[in-house]
Parts: structure tokens; C-alpha cells; sequence
């Protein structure tokens, strides 16, 4: 049944959707060349105004008071919460699924993010409809707000997830721990020694990246101060993402660094620069860490957004393939203990054991012959 129309609906709520609901359009593309497919985000002002604007209060929220999104968070852990906010948000949100659902005709439905999930969930009740649809979870940890109802699949993260779901009642069938999908491309890099030879970055040399997704969140110019402390000489990868105030200042502070610094904004190399690192200083979210993961990058975590990047940390954390600098703590003395003696190999081989490189292979794969393609 070739030709079928395949909707992969996401929201630009930081990066990490995104990159999930590409990898998976990729794969798609790859392993079944005549779907016709059309990737939405849900969250842009060309989708709608007013979802978009809901998106710039949230992001303003994170700035200036994070501890509300806190409060929002463990709330709608439980049931009955979860339940409250994901009805107001689907009941907003419905007119435009309903737009979208008539201008693109789509055969199949593929959620990256809860919003548009409950959205096409209540559409499907709604208007008795047996439209397929799988949500894939760009989290480590299991919340709530992704569960909704009429869905075929459930793509997630850990094991230790799918058991939770089980445990309320879902459908064994329904339940597939993959792994957070990434792209096929990491898999097909060059090794670390070929990447820093294209960067210009000599061998001996130690090598950290500092991101903050692609907002440019994560007090970066905090951590270059703190990196001047180190003696000994690095090179430093910084990507400002979006953020184009940080990376004026980033650029202003490379010229006065006692370190070898090369400065990106948004970039599409974002890969290339974590494959040739030795460390990553970053915010925990949940896709930088997967491709951390697959890349065999130890990582150093600060300043989580409350709740999924929390969680986020202490997987990672807890499966020794990071650090978690917690407030008050020094970055500087953390680095140095992480480059003496063999902290930071045994970090890479553990991280490696937590990567799901074929995620997005076995998420199409099981859409594609639920579908019937």
C-alpha cells in the first residue's frame, strides 16, 4: 500500500522534539521511499499564533521562574493532574489538528512531543476515528503527560518505563522500549582522531564541548570563566544555538582566552563537534544525551530545566556516563577529576553500554508493518 501519507507532528519547545521527529522522518524516508511524508510543528507561529505564543510564555516562564514549571511538573505526575492539563491543552489545541487533519489527509499519525498526542487523541475520540497513531517519548523517565488514549505504540526510552506503563494497565503489544530515535548518521562518522584532524584541533590535545541545546541555555559564559581556571591547555568547542546576544559574548571572551576556543551558533555539526570531543559540558536534555550515548562522550550536567531534564541527569548519572554538577559546586575542580588518571575512559565505555543507536530503525520498522505498508 504504498503511497500512504505519514504526519509526524512535533513542537520546537527546545530542540530535542525536533530531532527525534527527524530521525524518524529519515528512517521512514529510507526504508520506505514512496510514503509520502509531512513533518508539522505544532508549536510554530506559521502552524498557529496562538500555540506559538503559548510556547514564548513557556520559554519566558524558564527564564524567570523555573521553579513554577517545578510546581507544573510534579502536579501533572499524578493521574488526576496530568489528566486536568493535558485536557486544557488538547481542548486549545484541537481547531488546529482539525485544520491540519483535513488539509493533509494522513493515513498515520506520529507524535514527538504529549501536546499534539492528546491533541489527535481527543480528535480520534471525538470523531469515532480509527486513525493510527504512535507517540514516540523524548524523555528518561515516565510522566503522565505523554499518556493518552487511542494509541497504537508506545516508543520509549528504558525498559524500566515500559514496566511502569505495564503496571498501569497498557497493552503489552502496544509497548516497544527502543531507545530515543536518533540519526543513522552518527553511526557513520569518522573516528575522533579523523574529526579533529577536519577541525584543525591537534591530536594530544584535550577536547571540550559546551552546549545548552539549541536556545543557547545552560550558563555558558559561567563555565568558560570557570574553564580559565584549568592550567592546562584545551580546546574548547562552544555552540551558542540561537542565542545571538551569547554568541557575541562567547566570541568576545575566545579573544582573551588562555584556551584554543572555536565558536558555532546554530549548526547542523553538532555531531561531528561531540564525536571529536573528549567531554561534554551541557544541559541535560534528553536527545544531546542519547547522541552523547551513541558517540561514546562522557558527559558533565548542570543546570537541568526542572522535571524531564532532572530525571534526565540521574539516568545518565546513574549509569556512570555523566557527572551531575549540582548548584554550588565548582566546574573547574569536577574537569580536572575527570581528566586524571582513568575517570574519563571508563565514563565513555559506560555510556556506550547506555547508547540505542538503532532506535529509529525499530520504531519505522514496527510502524511500518502495523501500517501495513
Amino acid at each position: 500500500m504504498a503511497g500512504k501519507k505519514i504526519m509526524i507532528l512535533t513542537a520546537s519547545i527546545g530542540s530535542g522534539h525536533i530531532k527525534a521527529a527527524e530521525a524518524v522522518a529519515e528512517e521512514l524516508q529510507r526504508q520506505q521511499p514512496e510514503a509520502r511524508i509531512v513533518m508539522v510543528d505544532f508549536m510554530a507561529r506559521s502552524t498557529s499564533f496562538w500555540h506559538w505564543l503559548t510556547k514564548k510564555i513557556y520559554l519566558e516562564m524558564l527564564n524567570f521562574v523555573p521553579n513554577l514549571y517545578d510546581v507544573f511538573y510534579k502536579l501533572s505526575s499524578c493521574e488526576m493532574g496530568a489528566s486536568c492539563g493535558k485536557n486544557m491543552f488538547a481542548y486549545f489545541m484541537l481547531p488546529v489538528f482539525r485544520r491540519l487533519q483535513r488539509e493533509h489527509q494522513p493515513d498515520y499519525v506520529i507524535c514527538t512531543h504529549p501536546f499534539p498526542a492528546e491533541t489527535v487523541s481527543l480528535w480520534k475520540e471525538r470523531e469515532h476515528s480509527d486513525l493510527s497513531l504512535s507517540v514516540v517519548m523524548t524523555d528518561y523517565s515516565l510522566h503522565q503527560m505523554w499518556l493518552c488514549r487511542g494509541v497504537d505504540h508506545y516508543f520509549m526510552a528504558t525498559e524500566a518505563m515500559e514496566q511502569g506503563m505495564l503496571q498501569q494497565d497498557f497493552a503489552r503489544e502496544t509497548l516497544h522500549a527502543t531507545g530515543i530515535p536518533i540519526s543513522r548518521a552518527l553511526r557513520f562518522l569518522p573516528d575522533k582522531g579523523a574529526l579533529r584532524q577536519q577541525l584543525g584541533i591537534a591530536p594530544e590535545r584535550r577536547v571540550i564541548m559546551l552546549m545548552g541545546g539549541g536556545l543557547g541555555l545552560g550558563g555558558i559564559e559561567k563555565n568558560l570563566q570557570e574553564l580559565e581556571k584549568i592550567a592546562q591547555p584545551l580546546t574548547l568547542l562552544v555552540i551558542a544555538g540561537r542565542n545571538e546576544q551569547l554568541l557575541q559574548k562567547v566570541r568576545n571572551f575566545a579573544a582573551s582566552s588562555r584556551h584554543d576556543m572555536k565558536v558555532w551558533g546554530y549548526t547542523d555539526e553538532v555531531r561531528k563537534l561531540m564525536g571529536a570531543a573528549d567531554l561534554l559540558i551541557t544541559k541535560p536534555g534528553a536527545l544531546t544525551i542519547s547522541e552523547a550515548f551513541a558517540l561514546g562522550t562522557p558527559m558533565l550536567l548542570h543546570d537541568p530545566i526542572p522535571g524531564p531534564e532532572t530525571e534526565n541527569a540521574v539516568y545518565a548519572t546513574k549509569h556512570g556516563a555523566a557527572i551531575w554538577l549540582h548548584p554550588g559546586e565548582r566546574l573547574s575542580p569536577a574537569v580536572e577529576e575527570i581528566f586524571a588518571g582513568e575517570a574519563l575512559s571508563g565514563m565513555r565505555k559506560r555510556a556506550l553500554a547506555c547508547a540505542r543507536p538503532m532506535a529509529s530503525e525499530e520504531i519505522v520498522k514496527i510502524i511500518l508493518q502495523s501500517a501495513g505498508f
